[in-house]
């Protein structure tokens, strides 16, 4: 099978520098604004305007005070609606930051240890919307106005409280990590790595409690405590987020995206995908493709 490549997000090299922060402001329409990843992990704050936001396979509205954090290597984009016709003089707030650097300290000094969850959730990008605009705006001000170690222990505080608002939603698949978890739990991300390595097979829970050394109900239960998912959840959840990307990156007929991603038919995936995406595959398609090849264009 060949499939045509449409839609690749732009890998952006941000170069190497001695500062541990990047930070910047923007309005709207501006080149910064495009469909590309990094592998920099970035804190985005909207201050104007509504449209959408394209993390990885998710799709959402976003307007002003939403809070966003991406991963390394998380495609973005966030894309204002043709509603505002007249530039936007800013619309971002941004700090950029190097997650090992990050996790370097977190080993070294403990009492951080609050921030190591929310990196872990943020490779598949969160988003808050519970705060203030008005005190986020003053908060990356802040951290924006400083320099050297007061810069950073802005930032960190800043971290720790985000951290702290469990207010906050997974956008794209979820991601499980294999660090400090017990025996059990490692038996559980055996079975996710399996899952994202292996969605098109026929997976059963069957099938996978046996990976894992349990019983069935046994299994179950212990796969929702780790995961917050069902199973069967799960599953689906990870070949949606298989099909977008085909979706939004290829050509491919619909109904070949269904049987590549592990559907035995069309109308079981297409219902599927509507409960998760609250809308067909093929408008997900148009709205993707439609909206970032659109920034492409009139960014180059």
């Amino acid at each position: 099978m060949t499939r045509s490549p449409i839609l690749v997000p732009e890998l952006e090299i941000i170069p190497e520098q001695d500062d541990s922060l990047i930070y910047l402001e923007h309005g709207w329409p501006n080149p910064l604004c495009r469909w590309h990843s990094h592998q920099e992990c970035e804190l985005h704050l909207i201050l104007a305007t509504t449209g959408r936001a394209y993390v990885g396979d998710y799709i959402g509205d976003f307007a002003p005070g939403g809070l966003f954090l991406t991963g390394p290597h998380l495609p973005h984009n966030w894309i204002t609606d043709e509603v505002w016709t007249e530039p936007v003089e800013e619309r971002d707030m941004v700090i950029q930051f190097d997650q090992d650097r990050l996790m370097q300290l977190i080993k070294a000094f403990p009492e951080f240890a609050g921030i190591n969850q929310v990196l872990k959730e943020a490779e598949s990008g969160l988003e808050w919307n519970g705060f203030d605009l008005g005190d986020m705006q003053e908060r990356f001000a802040y951290i924006r106005d400083n320099t050297g170690s007061n810069q950073i222990m802005a930032f960190l505080d800043f971290l720790l409280e985000i951290s702290r608002n469990k207010d906050r939603k997974t956008l794209s698949v979820a991601k499980l990590y294999h660090e400090n978890r017990n025996p059990r739990q490692m038996k559980i991300c055996e079975v996710v790595d399996y899952i994202v390595e292996r969605f098109a097979d026929d997976i059963s829970v069957e099938k996978a409690a046996d990976i894992a050394g349990m019983s069935p109900t046994t299994f179950s239960r212990n796969f929702r405590t780790v995961t917050g998912n069902r199973f069967v959840e799960f599953v689906n959840r990870v070949r949606i987020g298989q099909a977008c990307s085909l979706l939004y990156a290829t050509d491919e007929q619909v109904s070949s995206i269904c049987f590549d991603v592990g559907y035995q038919n069309l109308a079981n995936f297409n219902r599927h995908f509507q409960k998760m995406k609250n809308m067909t595959p093929s408008e997900y398609r148009e709205l993707a493709q439609d909206e970032l090849l659109k920034t492409e264009r009139s960014a180059s």
